[in-house]
C-alpha cells in the first residue's frame, strides 16, 4: 500500500474486500475528496463502492438500532471484507429507480410540496365567508381532507361509452359488436345469456332499440341465467348456469383488479379519461382551490417549473419576517435554486415521479441531501452525470463541489470522462468484467492512471491520436411528421433520414424523449396497426395524452418497429437474464434428456424455478425472501433452506456434464458459451450478450440486482437474435447509461452493423461520442421545459457542430477535436 506520509487518519482503510469478483483487495481511498470509481461494466467498481463501503455504513448503523429493531433486520448480512477503519456514516444515491405511484410526484420525492402547503394554509388568501384556516393536509390530494371527492385526488375520471365499447355498429352481438368482450369463453357465454334473456344477438347493433343497448352495455344487475341446450356446429351445447357482466362494468373490474398489464393494456383501449369535472383535473376539494397565493391555487403553482415558481415566490421571500410567508418563500426558493443548479428547473411540482427517469430521480435525492445540512458523511453516489447532456454535468460538478466543501467525502461510480476528469481522486477497477476484473489496478491522483497500461480506463481519460472523420451514410429515404404538439413540442416538423444512425440531443427536458419514444413510437405503431401499449414515460401515471400530428410521412417505408428502454425486464428476483431472453428452455429441455431425469419421469418443467415440482418450496423458487424492515425500505434476503440455489434438494440430484441446473444459472453469459457450445439454441442468445458487453452477468442474476442499462441490451440482445425481415425501425433511449466508454463502443458496433444490414437507428443520447459517430443529429432546445421544444439544429455531426445557438454544439465539436482512444 502507498505511503501516505503520516496521513492515514484522512483515508478510508480497505483490506480483504471479496464482495462478488472483488479479489481480496486492498486499498485506501482519501476521506474529504471527489473520488472516482472507474471501470469497464461489470469490473467490480459498485462491489467496492456500493457492496463494501455503503453496505459495512449500513450494517454498522443497524448495529447502532435497538435490539427489537435488529431483530428485523438481522438478514440483511455484511459485506465480505477483513477490515475497513476510518469510515464515515454513509448515504447512497442509486440510479435504481423506486417503486413510485402515480400519486408521488417531484413535489413529494423533494418534500417541497409540504413547504408550499403550508405556505397556503397559514398565509394564503382565503375567500370571504370562510370560517378558519385550512390545516395543511386540506392542501394534499393524496389525504382524505385534501382529496377530490369525485376523482379521489387523481384528477382524471375514466368513463365508458358505446362508441369506445362497439366500434363497429354493423356487426351483430353474434358477431363481436361488442369489442370489449373477450372474445374466447366470456364472449361466448354472455353472447348465450343475452339470448336466453331475449335480446336478438342476430340483428346489426345500431337496429336495436335504445334501451336494449343501453342495459346491455352498462347496466349493473347481474343476473344469473341458465342456458338451455342448443345445437352448435353439429353438437349439442351442454346447459350451464351463467353470470351476465355488462361491458362497461367488466372493463371497469377488469382495470381495478387485473394484475395483467397486457390485459390492463388491453382493457384501457374501452376506456376515455378525461379531466374530473368536479376539480376539473387539479386533484383537490373545492375549500383548497379557493385559497390563493400571489393570485394563485395551489395546483396552478404546483404546475409551474420550478424556475418560473421561484420567480412567482422571489418578492415575498425579499419582505422581512414579520409574518411566516418570506421564511417559508425563502425556503421554498433556496431548494428550488439548487435543482435549477442541476438542471432541473423544468420539472413542475406536479409531474408524476413515474415519469421521471433514474438520473433525474437522483438528482432530486441529491438536491435534498445539499440543503439537509449534513457534514462528515460519505455520499456514495451511482452515475450522478446519468441522464445529463454536458451543459448540465458541469452544473452537477458544481453541486458535488459544494457537498465536499461542506466537509463531506464523495464516491462517485462513474463513466463520464468529463467527470472522471475533475476527480481528485481515481480507483480503477478492471482489468475486465466478472472474473476477470476484481482487481485494483490504480488508486491514486488522476494523472497517474496514464502508467497504468492494463487499464481500459487510461486510454480514453488520456487519448493519443486525432480522429478520422467517419463519412455519413446516405439516406434511403425520410420519415417526417409536421405539427408535432405534446408536452413542451408545440407544432414541430422533424424529419428522420431512413437507412442511416441518427442521434437526437439536447439539454434535459429539450423535449428528446417525447419526440423519440412518444411520437414517434406512436405514429409507426398506429401506421403498423400495433395495439397501443405504455411507452413507459408515463407508465404507472395513469391514462396519457397522445400526439397531435398535422400529418406523417414515409411510414409506408417501415415495415416493423423496435423500442428499446430501460424499464426492468422484471420487478422481483424470479425474473432474470435466462428466463427473459428464452434460453433457459433450451437448458431445461437438455437437462430433462439426461438418463438420471429421464429415469425419475422428470420433465422439462421440473426444472423450472416456478414449477411446484422442482422448485424450494421456502422461497416458491426465487432464491431470495422478502425481508420487511421498520422504517426502512424493505430488501431481499438470500434462502435459509437453498441459499440461493432456487431449487429443492431432488432437483439437485440431476446433472448435466457434472454441473446442476443452480449450477448454470450461477455461470457468467462467458462462461456459460463455453459450457454449452454444443447447444445450438443456447449458444446463439449467449453470443448476442456478449456482442452487447454483457458476457459478465450471470444467467440467473435477478432483475432486481440489474440496472437500467444493462436491462436495455438485454433487450437488445433478445431482439438480434431473432431473424430480422424488411425495414426496421430502432428506437432507444439513451443506450449507453451506465456503460463504461469501452463498453459503448462494443454496442455502438452493434447498433451500426443494424443499419448496415438496411434498418434505421435512433438513439436519444447525451453523449456526444455517440452524436460525433452518428450520421445524422437532430439537436433539441435550446434550453428544457417552456424554454424547449425546438429543433435548433440538424444535419451531420460536422454541421451540428458548428450551429449557432445551440448547447449541444460546443460539446459536439470539441468531442470531434478530441484525440481518439488508441
Amino acid at each position: 500500500m502507498p505511503d501516505h506520509g503520516g496521513m492515514a487518519d484522512s483515508y478510508v482503510r480497505v483490506r480483504g474486500a471479496r464482495e462478488h469478483n472483488l479479489r481480496t483487495i486492498d486499498v485506501d481511498i482519501p476521506r474529504d475528496a471527489l473520488v472516482a470509481f472507474t471501470g469497464v461494466s461489470g469490473s467490480g467498481k459498485s462491489s467496492l463502492a456500493f457492496g463494501t463501503l455503503y453496505a459495512e455504513a449500513q450494517r454498522r448503523y443497524f448495529e447502532s438500532v435497538a435490539p427489537y429493531a435488529r431483530r428485523l433486520i438481522h438478514q440483511v448480512g455484511a459485506p465480505k471484507v477483513e477490515d475497513i477503519t476510518g469510515l464515515p456514516p454513509a448515504v447512497a444515491l442509486e440510479q435504481r429507480r423506486s417503486a413510485p405511484t402515480s400519486r408521488s410526484s417531484v413535489g413529494t420525492v423533494t418534500t417541497l410540496s409540504n413547504t408550499l402547503r403550508m405556505l397556503f394554509s397559514r398565509a394564503g388568501d382565503y375567500p370571504d365567508g370562510a370560517t378558519g384556516r385550512l390545516d395543511s393536509d386540506a392542501f394534499s390530494p393524496n389525504t382524505a381532507a385534501g382529496a377530490c371527492p369525485e376523482c379521489h385526488g387523481l384528477g382524471t375520471v375514466h368513463q365508458v361509452t358505446e362508441d369506445s365499447l362497439v366500434p363497429d355498429p354493423s356487426r351483430s352481438v353474434r358477431e363481436g359488436a361488442v369489442a370489449a368482450w373477450p372474445g374466447a369463453w366470456q364472449g361466448k357465454n354472455l353472447r348465450d345469456i343475452l339470448a336466453a334473456l331475449g335480446h336478438d344477438i342476430d340483428r346489426p347493433w345500431r337496429d336495436l332499440p335504445q334501451a336494449d343497448r343501453d342495459w346491455i352495455l352498462f347496466t349493473d344487475e347481474q343476473p344469473v341465467v341458465t342456458v338451455h341446450p342448443v345445437r352448435e356446429a353439429g353438437r349439442i351445447q351442454r346447459p350451464y348456469k351463467g353470470q351476465y357482466m355488462s361491458a362497461r362494468r367488466y372493463v371497469l373490474h377488469t382495470f381495478a383488479d387485473s394484475k395483467s398489464d397486457t390485459l390492463r393494456t388491453r382493457v384501457r383501449g374501452f376506456m376515455t379519461a378525461q379531466p374530473c369535472p368536479v376539480c376539473a383535473g387539479r386533484r383537490l376539494r373545492p375549500e383548497a382551490l379557493a385559497v390563493t397565493f400571489a393570485g394563485r391555487d395551489i395546483a396552478t403553482l404546483a404546475g409551474l417549473p420550478l424556475g418560473a415558481l421561484a420567480d412567482v415566490l422571489r418578492p415575498t421571500a425579499a419582505r422581512p419576517d414579520d409574518e411566516p410567508a418570506p421564511a417559508l418563500a425563502r425556503d421554498l426558493v433556496a431548494r428550488i435554486e439548487v435543482l435549477t443548479e442541476l438542471g432541473l428547473g423544468y420539472l413542475s411540482m406536479d409531474r408524476p415521479a413515474p415519469t421521471l427517469s433514474a438520473g433525474e430521480l437522483q438528482r432530486l435525492r441529491l438536491a435534498t441531501q445539499l440543503r439537509s445540512g449534513l457534514f462528515g458523511v460519505v455520499y456514495v453516489l451511482d452515475e450522478p452525470s446519468a441522464g445529463l447532456h454536458p451543459a448540465d454535468t458541469e452544473s452537477l460538478l458544481t453541486v458535488l463541489h459544494r457537498l465536499k466543501e461542506a466537509g463531506n467525502s464523495l464516491f462517485v461510480v462513474e463513466h463520464d470522462m468529463d467527470v472522471v476528469r475533475r476527480a481528485d481522486w481515481i480507483v480503477d477497477i478492471g482489468p475486465r468484467a466478472g472474473e476477470h476484473g476484481g482487481r485494483v489496478l490504480h488508486s491514486g491522483p488522476v494523472e497517474g492512471l496514464a502508467d497504468v497500461t492494463g487499464s481500459a480506463t487510461r486510454r480514453f481519460l488520456f487519448a493519443a491520436e486525432p480522429p478520422a472523420d467517419r463519412t455519413p451514410r446516405t439516406p434511403t429515404g425520410a420519415l417526417s411528421l409536421h405539427g408535432v404538439t405534446l408536452h413542451n413540442l408545440r407544432g414541430l416538423d422533424a424529419v428522420f433520414p431512413l437507412g442511416v444512425f441518427t442521434a437526437v440531443t439536447g439539454v434535459s427536458g429539450s423535449g428528446k424523449t417525447t419526440l423519440v419514444t412518444r411520437v414517434l413510437a406512436e405514429a409507426v405503431r398506429d401506421h403498423l396497426g400495433e395495439a397501443r401499449s405504455d411507452t413507459g414515460e408515463d407508465a404507472g401515471a395513469g391514462p396519457t395524452a397522445r400526439a397531435q400530428l398535422t400529418a406523417a410521412e414515409g411510414l409506408d417505408a417501415v415495415d416493423r418497429l423496435v423500442r428499446v428502454d430501460q424499464r426492468p425486464i422484471g420487478r422481483t428476483p424470479r425474473s432474470n437474464l435466462a428466463t427473459y431472453t428464452g434460453l433457459f428452455d433450451a437448458v431445461r429441455k437438455v437437462f430433462a434428456a439426461t438418463d438420471a431425469a429421464r429415469a425419475r419421469g422428470y420433465t422439462a418443467g421440473r426444472f423450472s424455478f416456478n414449477v411446484a415440482a422442482g422448485r424450494c418450496e421456502t422461497c416458491q423458487g426465487e432464491g431470495f425472501v422478502a425481508v420487511e424492515l421498520l422504517f426502512l425500505p424493505g430488501t431481499y434476503a438470500p434462502c435459509t433452506d437453498c441459499h440461493g440455489a432456487r431449487y429443492n434438494p431432488e432437483t439437485l440430484q440431476i446433472t448435466y456434464r457434472d454441473r446442476t441446473i443452480a449450477d448454470v444459472l450461477a455461470m457468467t453469459v462467458d462462461d456459460a458459451a463455453a459450457f454449452l457450445a454444443d447447444l445450438p439454441s443456447a449458444a446463439r442468445s449467449l453470443r448476442t450478450l456478449q456482442d452487447v458487453g454483457l458476457g459478465y452477468l450471470r444467467l440467473g442474476q435477478p432483475a432486481t440486482e440489474l440496472s437500467g442499462g444493462e436491462a436495455q441490451r438485454i433487450k437488445l440482445a433478445a431482439e438480434l437474435q431473432r431473424a430480422r425481415r424488411g425495414h426496421t425501425l430502432y428506437l432507444l433511449d439513451e443506450p449507453t447509461t451506465g456503460l463504461h466508454p469501452a463498453d459503448t463502443e462494443v454496442l455502438l458496433r452493434q447498433l451500426h452493423g443494424l443499419v448496415d444490414a438496411g434498418h434505421t437507428v435512433v438513439v436519444v443520447e447525451h453523449d456526444m461520442g455517440v452524436a460525433a459517430g452518428a450520421d445524422h443529429v437532430i439537436d433539441l432546445g435550446p434550453g428544457g421545459g417552456a424554454e424547449g421544444g425546438r429543433i435548433v439544429a440538424a444535419g451531420t455531426p460536422a454541421e451540428v457542430a458548428a450551429a449557432p445557438g445551440s448547447r449541444t454544439a460546443p460539446y459536439l465539436a470539441r468531442r470531434r477535436a478530441r484525440p481518439k482512444p488508441s
